[in-house]
C-alpha cells in the first residue's frame, strides 16, 4: 500500500517540528500560504472579515471570520497541543566527566526514560538575545543517552532497568573538557550570534529518526511526537480545507505546555483563547450578552492522542472498550471528567464521523488504571463552551518514538473537517 498524501504530509510536519516553537512556525507557514494574515496582540485589529492567526510563544490560534458573522454567531473550535514529553536544556548546560562532554537536561513532562536511550537526538527551540531579538535553532544529531552495557549490569534483563533522572540521564555530546566546548555557544552560532549574546533559551531534546511507514500492507506508522503533533496536523489540514461559506466562526487552536499542566500564558489554562474570542466578538460588534449567547451555541473539539489496546498488556485496558490501531479515531470518555466528553459531545462526534464516512472507537480506562487528561476539561471550564475529547490510538505513548495505525491520522482529520463545517 502506497503512503497516503496525508501521511506524507504528517511526516513532513513532524520533521519540521522538533519543538513547540518550530511546530507553530510550520503551522504559520502553511496558514500564510493559504492567505491568512498574522495579527499582533499588542496592536488594534481590523474588525472586518478575513482569515487571521496569532502566535503566542509556542501556541497558535487561527480563525476565519466571514462578512455575515454577527454578535451571536457561534464558534467551532478544534484544540490541540504542540508540546511533547521529553527533556529541556538546563542553565549552564555544558559539563564534562571522565573525558566525556555532557549536557545538563531537565525532565519535561512524563517521558518513558528508557525509550530515549541510545538514540541520536538533537537540541531544538528558541534563543533570546541581549538585543531583544529571538531565533529558532536546531542542531541535528548531537547528543545521546548511553545505556550501561549488559556486561556491567547482568540483572538488567531480569530485574528491570532503573534510571535516576539526575544520575543516569546526562547525555553525551562529545569528547574533551568544558574548556574546549560550549553548548550555548554552539547554539548561538547556528543563529549567527555569539554565546555572550544569548540571555535566555527554551531548548528541547528531540529524536532525529525520520517517521516511517512499515509493517504488513504498510499498516503501521511510527514517529516521535505523535502525541500530539498527529492532532495538530490533522486539525490544521481540516481547518485549511474548509469551504468558504460557513454558519459559524471556525477556530484552530494549538496550545503549548499541555504535558506539564497547561498553567502558562500559552497553555490551555491561560487566557489566550479567551482573549482572542473576546476580541473577535468585539470586532463584530458583540456586547457581553451576545458573546455569551454565541458561546452557548459553540462547540470545542479537543484533539489529543489516546491509547490503543496493547497486545502484550491487555490487562491494563478496559475488558470491553479496546481501541485498535487502524480502527479509526477514538472518542475519549471518563466518568470523573478527566476528558470533557458527555452524551451531547458523543452525539456531536457521531454526527461528524457519519458525515465524514469515518468509523470511530470509544476509549475508557481500566478502573484500576488512572487515566490522563488533556486540554478538553480546561477549555470547557475556562470558557463554558461544550467540549468533547477525541484523538488517534497509539502504542508506546510518551516514548521517544510512538506507534499508530497508518490510516488513523487521515480519518481523524476527515472527522474534524466535518465537525468544523457543522
Amino acid at each position: 500500500m502506497a503512503t497516503s498524501t496525508h501521511l506524507q504530509s504528517l511526516a513532513d510536519f513532524i520533521r519540521a517540528s522538533p519543538s513547540s516553537f518550530h511546530a507553530v512556525t510550520e503551522a504559520a507557514r502553511q496558514l500564510g500560504g493559504a492567505s491568512f494574515t498574522r495579527l499582533n496582540e499588542s496592536e488594534a485589529w481590523d474588525a472586518g472579515a478575513g482569515s487571521f492567526y496569532v502566535i503566542r510563544d509556542g501556541a497558535i490560534v487561527a480563525w476565519r471570520q466571514q462578512a455575515s458573522a454577527e454578535g451571536t454567531t457561534p464558534f467551532r473550535i478544534v484544540g490541540s497541543h504542540t508540546d511533547s514529553p521529553g527533556f529541556k536544556l538546563k542553565p549552564q548546560p555544558t559539563t564534562a566527566t571522565l573525558g566525556w562532554l555532557q549536557a545538563g537536561v531537565e525532565v519535561y513532562g512524563g517521558p518513558l526514560f528508557n525509550s530515549w536511550l541510545d538514540r541520536e537526538l538533537e537540541f531544538a527551540g528558541r534563543l533570546a538575545f541581549r538585543d531583544g531579538t529571538t531565533a529558532l535553532v536546531r542542531t541535528g544529531p548531537l547528543l545521546r543517552f548511553p545505556q550501561l552495557a549488559v556486561h556491567l549490569d547482568r540483572s538488567v534483563n531480569t530485574e528491570g532497568l532503573k534510571l535516576d533522572p539526575q544520575r543516569h540521564l546526562n547525555p553525551v555530546v562529545g569528547l574533551g573538557d568544558v574548556d574546549q566546548a560550549d553548548l550555548v555557544g554552539h547554539l548561538a552560532r547556528l543563529a549567527d550570534k555569539k554565546a555572550a549574546d544569548v540571555v535566555g533559551y527554551d531548548i528541547s531534546v528531540a529524536d532525529t529518526q525520520p517517521p516511517a511507514v512499515f509493517g504488513l500492507d504498510d499498516a503501521l506508522f511510527a514517529a516521535g511526537r505523535l502525541d500530539n503533533l498527529s492532532s495538530v496536523h490533522a486539525s490544521l489540514v481540516a481547518f485549511l480545507a474548509l469551504p468558504a461559506s460557513l454558519g459559524s466562526i471556525p477556530v484552530f487552536a494549538a496550545f503549548d505546555h499541555e504535558e506539564v499542566g497547561s498553567d502558562t500564558r500559552s497553555g490551555a489554562s491561560g487566557p489566550l483563547l479567551s482573549d482572542i474570542l473576546t476580541r473577535i466578538s468585539s470586532g463584530i460588534g458583540a456586547n457581553e450578552s451576545q458573546r455569551l449567547r454565541a458561546y452557548a451555541e459553540s462547540w470545542c473539539l479537543s484533539a489529543d492522542a489516546g491509547h490503543a489496546v496493547h497486545p502484550n498488556y491487555p490487562e491494563r485496558h478496559d475488558p470491553v472498550n479496546r481501541p485498535v490501531a487502524g480502527g479509526g479515531p477514538i472518542l475519549k470518555i471518563n466518568a470523573n471528567q478527566r476528558y470533557a466528553t458527555d452524551a451531547l459531545g458523543a452525539a456531536e462526534w457521531a454526527r461528524a464521523c457519519d458525515a465524514a464516512g469515518v468509523e470511530y472507537q470509544e476509549f475508557v480506562s481500566n478502573n484500576a488504571v488512572p487515566c490522563g487528561s488533556t486540554i478538553g476539561p480546561l477549555t470547557a471550564t475556562r470558557l463554558g463552551i461544550r467540549t468533547f475529547d477525541v484523538g488517534i490510538p497509539l502504542l508506546s505513548m510518551h516514548s521517544a518514538r510512538e506507534l499508530a495505525g497508518a490510516s488513523d491520522p487521515e480519518n481523524l482529520s476527515k472527522a474534524i473537517s466535518a465537525f468544523l463545517a457543522g
